[in-house]
């Protein structure tokens, strides 16, 4: 009991445990918020037959947008929902200019009941770094 006393191991528990936390904090902070890749979204349309849905204004939809993406305005998300998939366990990839507006789109396409929900990190303009495809 005395090792719990001593002030100089109680620092270094102390120390532990912070450094213990700082590591944990990206991967527990980070689920549902920072998306996914381009490669990452591409292997999860090819392999697993993700269904695409951009959230973009109509205009930014037929400039450009990701092959077989699905046109759902972020306005019009909520009416929609049901004609993204009629099995709410297929994965859904949420797409915007940036990732903002569709990390947003996520939440309710989660209470929507659908259980695989990812967000293209960057959004198109991080697809296009990456140089993937566009479809105009």
């Amino acid at each position: 009991m005395t090792f719990f006393t001593d002030y100089t191991n109680l620092v270094l528990i102390a120390a532990l445990v912070v450094s213990g936390a700082l590591l944990l904090w990206p991967a527990i902070a980070g689920r549902g918020r920072g998306g996914i890749s381009a490669a990452e979204a591409t292997q999860l349309i090819n392999r697993r037959n993700a269904i695409v849905v951009d959230v973009r204004a109509a205009a930014e939809f037929t400039a450009g947008h990701l092959p077989a993406a699905r046109h759902v305005a972020f306005e019009e998300l909520q009416a929609k929902i049901g004609q993204i998939a009629k099995n709410k366990a297929t994965p859904v990839l949420l797409v915007c200019q940036t990732g903002l507006q569709s990390n947003k789109a996520s939440h309710i396409v989660q209470a929507a009941g659908f259980t695989e929900v990812h967000v293209l990190q960057g959004g198109l303009n991080a697809w296009q770094q990456a140089g993937m495809p566009v479809v105009k």
